[in-house]
């Protein structure tokens, strides 16, 4: 019986399969949208100033092959993929990438997904972009987690090594996330310590936006680059901010409204969580502008809850969640009047010594009036009054009628 072919050398545009496949232009152009709303600026995909303009360009895009393994993970970067509503998970799959191998989302077990993941990787050699979702075990020779007999880092470097780029979706692929906090039992780490000779970027996230990691793919299908990276290899178009700079209860932190308990008047009036120990001033993420499921407001702030600063190494599994951060960036202004002032008190010491300043300040007063009032006449500014005695016209007026 002949083996099926689950992976082929895609040459067909975007714009050719969703013709084939009937899919609505208003449908595309809904999902375009939604990717200018994820990088509106820094991606040259989404350059164009319309979503007409870029819908055309993305049309143009080759239909990437994509691989995705998966290690340490509790597979809510999958999930985040799975509750995408424009495009659902059937036209992301088929139509905008071709979806070659994905453990979770792909029918066959056993043997045959080991076979479909050769055939992925033979018949799109160097051309495959390869998504890594989970953590790796190091420690003890990676006795920790095995595929099909292997050591997980051991297949990591046999797919990644024939990769054209790789991106690492989610906090643990991209530093180790949850597996990795301490006393991190199995040594999990990230995909860039084992990866570090190909095009690699990092979508940290728990779990992180699915538009995000879109635009990345289609990114790289169309240039072959990956968008620009900041120091920690994170797209700038969607980490170039902090969760804080948009946060929409910015305005109650610049006002020094604080909640103090979970469920008080400033929790229920919206202020601001980070005494609540939200993460928010020191995370780079894009949550407060692209929210999940299409929602407003379908974020952890957006329900009440303050950040747990998920897309930051030294933040997320390392602080706990409600303990207060440092903020090294955004201070609250000085315009306003603290909300709850402390009372103060008077010193008699310092009360004596302004009530001595305004005693000599009104006894000056006081001599300086009285001797303005007893100048004579002739008291007058010199040049003038020299003038006045050598020509007697040129006096004032009233003078020279008295």
């Amino acid at each position: 019986m002949r083996r099926p072919r689950f992976g082929r050398r895609r040459t067909e545009t975007i714009d050719d399969r969703l013709e084939r496949c009937g899919v609505d232009r208003r449908e595309f152009i809904g999902f375009v949208s939604r990717l200018m709303v994820a990088a509106p600026f820094g991606l040259g995909l989404t350059a164009a100033a319309s979503p007409e303009a870029v819908a055309k360009t993305v049309a143009a895009v080759r239909r990437p092959s994509v691989i995705w393994l998966h290690f340490q993970d509790c597979t809510g970067c999958s999930e985040t993929l799975l509750r995408t509503s424009a495009p659902d998970l059937g036209t992301l799959v088929f139509d905008l990438v071709s979806l070659d191998y994905h453990e979770t989302l792909m029918a066959a077990s056993g043997h045959q997904a080991e076979a479909a993941l050769r055939d992925a990787m033979d018949q799109n050699d160097g051309q495959f972009v390869l998504v890594v979702e989970g953590s790796i075990p190091e420690k003890e020779h990676g006795i920790y987690m095995e595929l099909a007999g292997k050591p997980a880092l051991e297949i990591l470097q046999e797919v990644g090594q024939r990769a054209a780029a790789i991106i690492a979706i989610g906090s643990c692929a991209s530093w180790g996330g949850v597996p990795s906090a301490a006393p991190n039992p199995t040594g999990a780490a990230g995909v860039e310590r084992y990866l570090r000779t190909k095009p690699l970027v990092n979508i940290p996230g728990c779990p992180p936006n699915p538009y995000v990691f879109l635009a990345t793919v289609l990114e790289y299908a169309r240039t072959g680059q990956l968008p620009e990276l900041d120091g920690q290899r994170r797209p700038k178009f969607a980490y170039d901010r902090t969760i804080h700079d948009h946060c929409p209860r910015r305005s109650h932190f610049d006002a020094g409204e604080f909640a103090k308990a979970f469920g008080d008047d400033g929790h229920r009036q919206g202020w601001c969580l980070y005494e609540l120990g939200c993460k928010g001033p020191d995370t780079h993420a894009p949550c407060s502008t692209r929210h999940f499921n299409e929602i407003e407001g379908a974020w952890p702030i957006g329900i009440g809850a303050p950040c747990f600063g998920c897309t930051e190494q030294h933040l997320a599994f390392t602080v706990p969640l409600h303990e207060v951060i440092p903020i090294h960036r955004a201070t609250p202004p000085d315009t306003y009047p603290p909300v709850h002032a402390p009372a103060g008190r008077l010193d008699p010491l310092a009360t004596g010594a302004v009530g001595l300043g305004l005693g000599a300040l009104l006894g000056a007063g006081y001599v300086a009036s009285r001797r303005f009032s007893n100048t004579p006449r002739d008291d007058r500014i010199p040049a003038v009054a020299e003038a006045a005695d050598e020509d007697p016209a040129a006096a004032p007026t009233e003078e020279r009628e008295g």
